[in-house]
């Protein structure tokens, strides 16, 4: 498909069809990076996306332990009476 710059204020930009950005999936925030003699355009990373999941397989491996531990010693009074687990 092939279009034209456009001036946008002191800018240019593209118009970019409606069917190209619901296939695409890009929604809201979008990356633009400059690689070669290509920019491309893409849904920009949301911060901690996918720790969630990573979180449940390291507690499912037991491989979520304090590394610390050793020096922290005990739980705090706060620790065991305040925090949510």
């Amino acid at each position: 498909m092939k279009t034209k710059l456009i001036q946008i204020g002191n800018s240019q930009g593209v118009r970019i069809p409606k069917p190209l950005i619901e296939e695409s999936g890009i929604t809201g925030e979008i990356e633009m990076i400059l690689r070669d003699n290509e920019i491309v355009l893409r849904s920009a990373d949301t911060v901690r996306n996918g720790w969630e999941e990573s979180f449940k397989k390291m507690a499912e491996k037991g491989d979520d332990d304090i590394l610390d531990k050793d020096e922290i010693g005990s739980l705090s009074d706060w620790d065991e009476t305040e925090w949510e687990w």
